[in-house]
């Protein structure tokens, strides 16, 4: 009886985590087209290996192919990214617990961190050596000078190679005034254009480190998160050669989000589901229906394109995971469709009086453009245009050497402010999914980003210090500083802001007769005067 007590008593547990919350699906989502969300982009996996029924695991996920990424019956896998190294092969750090652990799942924060191997991005990966050493939810990243860094929650580990040895080192974080959001655990790292790196942390803040060593500092005031009503975690960033990327999972709903951003701090939630349970399908017809999928990597290629995905999988609700039953966890690899090359030909700014958009899509060694697109299927502008079928249509073709020029009639093109790049969407000859993302003409994507300290009142002034984490230099502009105590008028001063380099900062000193007081509570709002662009400098309660 007591065995029976404490085994409800989990499971109402699991209950309250509330895995199996069913989000509303915003109704506009039925509108989508094929290739209007990130979901759509996985593709059918090639058999790995043999079929195996003999193996751990509820009824949905057997009989299924063990060889795809890594699993033990003698270890629980979670978390980790593949890269290819210079070697050819393909290197997953992944970490692990026993399964026959005391605690099950929950053994998690007891996890190791392990170097696999194979010479098929698919798998089966085989651990290479001993563990690293202690830690959970592994990322892997690389630095200008060639080390490799193995991020680990509260540390990391870092190696001149991938084969080690790995010395444990602890990142330092500078929050700049700013509150931390749900602590700065699951992080994950894009490197930028310059080499320094761009960080998202658990909760959504995005912070900026000029070596990937050097201390992180936090330049967002707010999550950059989707606004719809979820409970996120597990981020994973990443840059292409035309922007970065980001997905998102909502851990209570089973349900992750795709975001995208031309300077890695400014996002644009594109609709749809970026996975969910379901998506583990073979080319055989096989389905292995995993029930919760956590802590998506993608593997780059050489221009930073994700050609595919692995996971985190579970059979169960991590609560319901004990030691020697049938539950576990490993890490799975799926295979995505990769975007097209784009180059949009225009040289000046794509406006409403813009005739036609000249694009050329570029041939690949797998890919010929004159012979394998479905020319009247395409549409090219915004996403919030072609996810839903709309954009602009081809009106002409030329062949360009082994690649095409298609030009599109501009109207409906539809790009707002926020946007950054083009998407085009469309279909293969044989029914396949065609999309890709291009730069726009005019737009500034290594543009300077300013952020402040909070603001501090002193005798008669107000001293604003203002860094610059963009990869360019900023202009000599005017800084407008409101502050608002309650249902005031605001008190307006303004000064001006000189050039600062990047990585660089500049204090500035604003005098003002209106008689602000630092034993008074304002609301702050710092911002860049005829700039509407450029993100806030400071947007909260003044702190003294």
């Amino acid at each position: 009886m007591k065995q029976y007590l404490i085994v409800i008593f989990i499971s109402l547990i699991g209950y309250s985590y509330g895995q199996d919350i069913k989000r509303e699906r915003p109704r506009e989502w039925d509108n989508l087209v094929f290739g209007g969300a990130f979901i759509d982009r996985f593709l059918p996996i090639p058999p790995i290996g043999e079929l195996t029924h003999d193996t751990w695991g509820c009824d949905a996920v057997k009989p299924r192919y063990v060889e795809n990424g890594i699993e033990d019956p003698a270890w629980s896998y979670w978390g980790g990214n593949i890269v290819r190294g210079d070697d050819s092969l393909y290197h997953l750090f992944v970490c692990r617990w026993p399964e026959n652990a005391e605690k099950g799942h929950m053994a998690w924060p007891s996890s190791e961190v392990v170097h696999a191997v194979s010479s098929n991005r698919m798998g089966p990966y085989k651990v290479k050596g001993e563990a690293i050493g202690k830690g959970h939810n592994p990322e892997l990243f690389r630095l200008k000078d060639g080390r490799y860094v193995i991020y680990v929650i509260d540390g990391y580990y870092i190696s001149n190679s991938l084969n080690g040895p790995w010395k444990k080192g602890k990142f330092q974080f500078d929050p700049r005034d700013r509150k931390i959001i749900e602590g700065l655990s699951n992080l994950s790292f894009a490197q930028r254009e310059d080499g320094s790196f761009l960080m998202v942390c658990r909760g959504g803040g995005i912070w900026v480190s000029q070596t990937g060593l050097s201390p992180w500092k936090q330049v967002t005031n707010k999550s950059v998160y989707p606004p719809y009503n979820g409970r996120y975690e597990d981020p994973v960033i990443w840059r292409t050669n035309i922007q970065y990327h980001m997905i998102v999972n909502d851990w209570y709903g089973r349900i992750a989000y795709y975001l995208r951003s031309g300077d890695g701090f400014n996002w644009i939630v594109e609709p749809g589901e970026a996975y969910k349970p379901g998506i583990a399908r073979y080319e055989d017809g096989t389905l292995e229906d995993w029930y919760k999928y956590e802590r998506i990597k993608v593997l780059q290629d050489e221009i930073g394109r994700p050609v595919q995905a692995n996971f985190a999988v579970i059979d169960s609700s991590k609560w319901h995971d004990f030691p020697n039953d049938r539950h576990s966890s490993k890490n799975i690899c799926i295979p995505l469709a990769v975007e097209k090359q784009l180059l949009v030909l225009n040289t000046k700014k794509i406006t409403a009086k813009t005739k036609s958009i000249r694009l050329k899509i570029f041939a690949e060694p797998d890919f010929n453009p004159q012979t394998d697109v479905d020319f009247a299927s395409l549409r090219l502008g915004s996403s919030e245009e072609v996810n839903f079928g709309r954009g602009c249509t081809v009106v002409r073709t030329e062949n360009e050497g082994d690649n095409m020029v298609l030009e599109f009639d501009a109207k409906g093109f539809g790009l707002t402010k926020n946007e950054s790049a083009a998407k085009l969407i469309g279909k293969t000859n044989n029914g396949n999914l065609l999309f890709g993302y291009a730069r726009l003409p005019e737009v500034e994507y290594g543009r300077a980003v300013l952020s402040c300290l909070n603001p501090k009142i002193l005798t008669s002034e107000l001293m604003l210090e203002v860094e610059n984490f963009g990869l360019s230099p900023s202009r000599k502009s005017l800084v407008c500083v409101e502050l608002t105590e309650g249902s005031c008028a605001p008190i307006v001063l303004e000064g001006v802001l000189p050039k600062i380099m990047p990585y660089q900062k500049e204090v500035i000193h604003l005098k003002t007769k209106a008689g602000i007081s630092e034993n008074r509570q304002y609301h702050v709002k710092v911002f860049l005067k005829n700039q509407p662009d450029a993100m806030p400098l400071w947007d909260c309660k003044i702190e003294n």
